[in-house]
């Protein structure tokens, strides 16, 4: 194989001292050479490679490294240090086409990406063949509408728990979100019951539109399930309870001590009036998220206050009532899952719901 530092002389010299000009040029000169043979080349040669381009790409125009990052995305060998250094530039010119589609940017790099640059980059990252769950957490949590629906319209995005509930509370505020999410394959008939819940009869019936025939089944069974938990719902007086915790308040007696108790006495009201106190979300929205079908809502809410795992235990214990025993296989799950929920990406569930009470 030609050797670049054969092919120009005092390549050496033009990285470390060379003016922008020539550095540019020789960069051309040696991204055009590996751009030619690189079906043909060896790690060791694409290492190589990265390291010479890696010194000098930085020299040259937006456009030459737009062009350049083009072509490197489609590439399953790019030089992974300049494919990293390129998806980092806060041009998305330059960085859009390989958050877009590179396979060698691994899944801790668009984390990291996805922490830090702006809603175009997001975008960007939306469109990939493959989204895993630890990114569309980031992703749903800090990317606004239409990166939202980008992301739960591709097929190939994947949700953990947490980030499916964010997503679900986000659909609340945006029709065009819950028609997106509906239509997923891989939402589980307690998540689709969770997005009838969070929306009015027009999307409803737009909802049974365009789901595929299967799901329409869930969703009259949702609304059917809703109607009657409304009744339900409607008979249990929170009163008592909220003026326990009040009480409680004026006595400087309300803490995680307080909740603990009434959790592991069964008392229901009083602990989602506690909750509610300590959340700032109202009674009425805690108690149809909770009296739903996963332990989620305990989770975030739990994060939020800043609760231990012992006092969250209780609540999924109060949650399924006492003649229903969890597999230690579940509680375990739950406790990884609150374990591993940012307290970042609980607020802002947090926060949704809190907007949804005010509006």
């Amino acid at each position: 194989m030609p050797v670049a530092t054969s092919l120009i002389p005092g390549l050496d010299e033009i990285v470390r001292h060379g003016e922008p000009k020539r550095r540019a040029e020789t960069a051309r000169r040696i991204a055009e050479l590996y751009l030619q043979g690189a079906a043909n080349y060896r790690p060791d040669h694409v290492d190589l490679f990265d390291g010479i381009l890696t010194g000098l790409v930085p020299h040259t125009d937006l456009a030459a490294r737009a062009d350049l990052a083009e072509r490197l995305s489609m590439l399953a060998n790019a030089p992974r240090g300049l494919v990293g250094h390129l998806a980092r530039a806060d041009e998305i010119a330059i960085a859009g086409p390989l958050l877009r589609r590179s396979p060698v940017i691994d899944e801790n790099a668009l984390v990291e990406i996805a922490r830090v640059k702006g809603q175009g980059h997001l975008l960007a990252m939306s469109e990939r063949p493959m989204l895993p769950p630890v990114l569309t957490d980031v992703i749903v949590q800090r990317g606004d509408r239409e990166v939202v629906r980008r992301t739960a319209g591709n097929a190939g995005a994947l949700f953990s728990h947490v980030g499916y509930s964010t997503l679900i509370t986000r659909a609340g505020h945006d029709e065009a979100l819950t028609l997106t999410v509906g239509q997923r394959a891989d939402l589980s008939e307690p998540q689709l019951k969770d997005l009838v819940a969070g929306s009015n009869e027009e999307v409803r019936r737009r909802l049974l539109e365009v789901v595929r025939p299967e799901q329409q089944a869930d969703i009259r069974q949702a609304v059917g399930e809703m109607s009657g938990a409304a009744e339900a719902g409607g008979r249990r007086d929170f009163g008592p309870a909220q003026r326990t915790v009040l009480a409680l308040y004026g006595a400087g007696e309300m803490n995680e001590a307080a909740l603990l108790g009434f959790a592991k006495a069964h008392q229901y009201e009083e602990s989602i009036a506690a909750l509610s106190s300590m959340s700032g979300v109202r009674v009425t929205i805690l108690d149809r998220l909770i009296a739903g079908d996963r332990h989620d809502p305990i989770l975030i809410v739990g994060k939020v206050i800043g609760l231990e795992w012992a006092t969250v235990r209780a609540l999924i214990l109060l949650r399924l009532g006492q003649n229903r025993v969890p597999s230690p296989s579940d509680i375990e799950s739950a406790r990884v899952n609150f374990a591993r929920l940012m307290p970042s990406t609980a607020e802002r569930v947090v926060s949704f719901w809190q907007a949804r009470q005010t509006a």
